[in-house]
């Protein structure tokens, strides 16, 4: 039947399951205190850390990050869709699943979702089509066999060919008006300054993109002539975010039913000839950096990620890059690695060389991430020296205060002490110091002047290019502030969240009571994403008062914020044991107290911004490179109170 699952039924049917039952029929569970544990059944562990709580209705795996209600442990474990999940755990407790109709907005956004993905579907299957009947297809087919690909790997991948010619899939699937439109809404048309509208992808390979369901939505093609670029993808759509998927995540997990590690690497020649030679584990970024969204979605499915890169000064700074995005999400229990290749190979030179055994031993001996952080911010550093090393702890400690509190990043921090032969103490008052230091004190107005802090001049940026200016509130801010670092007041909320908000969100899926009587109306003027995640969840609570952690897990499921709350829920441990009405209140009176000077900052600054650069004057430029530095102070500052 057609139509939406309404929320009121998803909650009773949360209500009414039992997730202890729900799991222990699909997994062995053992009871452990107040919890049940087993041996987390979405990646390979010996020992149990897979944690199930009957009060609060969700699971979490200290292992690997997985977690949420009852309903997403069936989609996950048994790969159902929403849907079919909902029906099959429904029976089970004797209900029927009802459907209603759908706002007529998100009912047309739908309904276009759907359109798009069906016409992606029929694009690939055509550009597969002529990979096996098209009159040129020996030079595609030559050039695969070339790189020592078989017909069976094409296959499983869905390689096509993309003739030459400049309008082929347009004429095979453009029949009319409306197709043609969600054909360029999909990205599969381009349209030149004199509206001439072409195939994007011509004498090509094509490689199609699916998500984690199998969907298809995007391509990338890899040129068969001299045109440039070598390598082109689709463009950012509706159904594509190109910062959000990795090429051949699909089939790792067809392959894999227990992931022990994800291989990330830099093309998609690379994963193919890798799952040919049966590492079935590789996976590609789409021309973008590997972000955070990326790593929460790999360990979400398993402990280990490995980067892989040339070993040149490029593939350096992309590790590098990779590193920065690595280090907020780097809970416990999960590690992240570095493989650096010869120059002038590629995973796909190195592993028809050495074979599969060759490589999978290269893979063994990845960097592990505590040995390339400190590798990297020693380079050039003579740690002889005594001004090397605190030269060395410096550059090591803003990184190492971005790891999520626990064992590993108290580890890291005793590891630096070794490095430099600091005491734990000292690194922690050096790091204080430093962090004061580069905070420049506001000096009063001179006279004749407008109200702002002095910032140092920074170069001017060229016309049309506005420097960045870190977001306020992200979710991927600094962790916590080291223990011993300065404080101009106790925290209002407990240690190891990335901002305030956090700390709020975290004590609510703890007990959601606590927000049953809040007014979430001064939340609303904030710009943050985690502070407007926080007022959802307040009225959320306010609205349906009787929910728990698993019902509050069900309405962000399947979205990033559903993987953030799932995560903040399993940090247990930083939770305090008494007081959270309390602490929850300071915490959200804290909050409030920033979010004016926060929003006017961030008003000033994108109304800057979003200026003609060309008709801003010399005042408004140093404007906005003083406005900018003020944030970047204040971030700085809230970042040491643990905010």
């Amino acid at each position: 039947m057609a139509g939406r699952i309404p929320q009121a039924f998803l909650d009773e049917l949360l209500d009414r399951l039992d997730i202890v039952e729900v799991i222990d029929r699909r997994v062995k569970l053992k009871k452990s205190g107040k919890n049940y544990t087993a041996r987390c059944p979405f990646h390979e562990e010996k020992t149990p850390s897979f944690s199930v709580n009957p009060d609060k209705q969700f699971y979490y795996c200290f292992g690997c990050g997985a977690g949420g209600n009852a309903l997403g442990f069936v989609m996950d474990y048994e790969n159902l869709e929403f849907p079919r999940a909902v029906e099959a755990l429904a029976s089970s407790v004797g209900l029927e699943v009802p459907r209603e109709s759908t706002a007529p907005g998100q009912a047309r956004r739908e309904e276009e979702h759907r359109s798009l993905y069906k016409l992606l579907e029929e694009a690939a299957s055509f550009y597969k089509q002529q990979l096996r009947q098209h009159p040129q297809k020996n030079r595609p087919v030559d050039y695969l066999k070339g790189r020592g690909l078989t017909g069976e790997i094409a296959r499983q991948f869905d390689l096509g060919f993309a003739p030459p010619g400049w309008d082929n899939l347009l004429q095979a699937l453009g029949k009319d008006e409306a197709t043609r439109k969600l054909l360029a809404d999909a990205g599969m048309l381009v349209e030149n300054d004199q509206g001439r509208v072409y195939d994007r992808f011509r004498d090509r390979i094509v490689f199609p993109i699916r998500d984690q369901r199998g969907r298809v939505i995007a391509f990338g093609g890899r040129v068969l002539g001299d045109d440039k670029p070598k390598y082109l993808n689709s463009p950012e759509t509706a159904v594509f975010h190109k910062g959000r998927e990795l090429y051949g995540f699909y089939q790792v997990l067809q392959a894999n039913r227990n992931l022990q590690r994800i291989l990330v690497v830099e093309g998609y020649m690379d994963v193919i000839a890798l799952f040919q030679h049966g590492i079935t584990f590789a996976t590609a970024t789409l021309g973008t950096a590997t972000s955070t969204a990326h790593l929460e979605r790999i360990f979400r499915r398993c402990p280990e990620v490995i980067f892989c890169f040339d070993g040149d000064t490029a593939g350096r700074r992309a590790a590098s890059r990779a590193m920065e995005a690595a280090l907020p999400v780097l809970e416990d229990g999960r590690q992240a690695r570095f493989l650096f290749l010869p120059e002038g190979e590629d995973p796909d030179s190195m592993v028809r060389s050495a074979g599969a055994e060759g490589f999978q031993a290269l893979l063994d001996s990845a960097l592990p991430m505590e040995e390339f952080l400190f590798e990297t911010v020693a380079e050039g550093i003579d740690t002889r020296s005594l001004d090397g090393r605190a030269r060395m702890a410096r550059l090591a400690l803003p990184h190492v205060r971005r790891l999520p509190d626990g064992v590993f990043r108290e580890l890291m921090l005793q590891e630096l002490a070794r490095r430099t032969g600091l005491e734990l103490d000292s690194l922690l008052r050096l790091e204080a110091a430093a962090a004061e230091a580069a905070t420049p004190p506001e000096p009063a107005p001179a006279a004749g002047t407008h109200d702002y802090p002095d910032a140092p001049t920074e170069p001017e940026a060229p016309p049309g290019d506005w420097p960045d200016a870190p977001s306020s509130g992200s979710a991927s801010a600094s962790a916590s502030a080291a223990p011993g670092a300065r404080r101009d007041a106790q925290p209002v909320m407990p240690s190891g969240y990335a901002n305030i908000a956090q700390g709020a969100i975290a004590l609510i899926l703890h007990k959601p009571s606590v927000a049953r009587d809040v007014d979430p109306a001064p939340l609303a003027e904030s710009p943050a994403p985690d502070a407007r995640l926080l007022r959802e969840l307040i009225e959320l609570v306010r609205l349906r008062p009787e929910s728990n952690t698993g019902m509050l897990l069900g309405h962000w499921y399947g979205r990033p914020e559903g993987d953030l709350l799932a995560r903040l829920a399993g940090q247990e441990r930083l939770i305090p044991t008494e007081g959270i009405d309390r602490q929850f209140r300071d915490t959200l009176d804290a909050l409030c107290r920033r979010l004016p000077q926060q929003t006017q900052l961030a008003a000033q600054v994108d109304k800057l911004k979003h200026t003609n650069y060309a008709e801003v004057s010399e005042l408004e430029k140093q404007r906005l490179r003083e406005l900018l530095q003020e944030k970047r102070r204040r971030d700085a500052e809230r970042e040491r109170r643990d905010i």
